[in-house]
């Protein structure tokens, strides 16, 4: 049976995401880890973004996230998980170069820790946190009102197939231009702020 795409199901979907939706850092290795391991972690929680050993050393030498801890095996530690946790989240609206500024206005140079005005544990907390309210406020009220929906449906009369077929078109693309609306408020908040300094 094809599944019909409506508010209901989005909402229901929203609701399964949000509680499955992040680790909490005291969920996160607590050892240090070898970058294959790393990998495992990454790719475990973000099927969908294909990590490998040149994605995470591209963003070291971008210097996007902070270097593995000179001459240790085992050198990536809490703070490398919590930085490619939110960079996995980032990577969707922003690019490196927009992850860096951000990183930026809170931890200034990424490989010093004396200059972090926060830590990178009070950080992914506050992130946690507002993704997890985002959830069970923001996205399970949907882009596109059933009513709404329900309207351009009537007016298109359509077939039972294609009509499930548009309903799921609309919602999508709704859901889209929610989605670049907040990449692009985001994008300009960032750029503004950088060109103030």
């Amino acid at each position: 049976m094809v599944k019909k795409i409506d508010a209901d199901y989005i909402r229901q979907t929203t609701e399964e995401m949000s509680k499955n939706n992040m680790v909490s850092y005291d969920e996160l290795p607590k050892y240090d880890l070898f970058l294959s391991q790393v990998i495992d972690f990454l790719n475990d929680k973000f099927p969908e973004d294909k990590y490998t050993n040149n994605i995470v050393q591209n963003y070291i030498k971008s210097e996007v996230i902070t270097k593995p801890e000179d001459g240790k095996k085992r050198g990536y530690t809490k703070i490398h998980l919590v930085q490619l946790v939110l960079l996995s989240y980032m990577r969707p609206v922003l690019t490196t170069e927009e992850i860096k500024k951000v990183f930026s206005l809170a931890f200034n140079e990424i490989n010093d820790r004396t200059d972090d005005i926060i830590s990178w544990e009070v950080a992914y907390k506050i992130f946690s946190e507002t993704q997890s309210k985002s959830f069970n406020e923001n996205l399970s009220t949907p882009a596109v009102e059933e009513e709404r929906l329900e309207d351009i449906i009537k007016g298109l009369d359509l077939n039972d197939k294609d009509e499930n077929s548009i309903r799921t078109f609309v919602s999508v693309m709704s859901l889209i231009a929610q989605a670049s609306a907040i990449k692009k408020l985001v994008q300009k908040v960032v750029n503004e702020f950088h060109e103030e300094d």
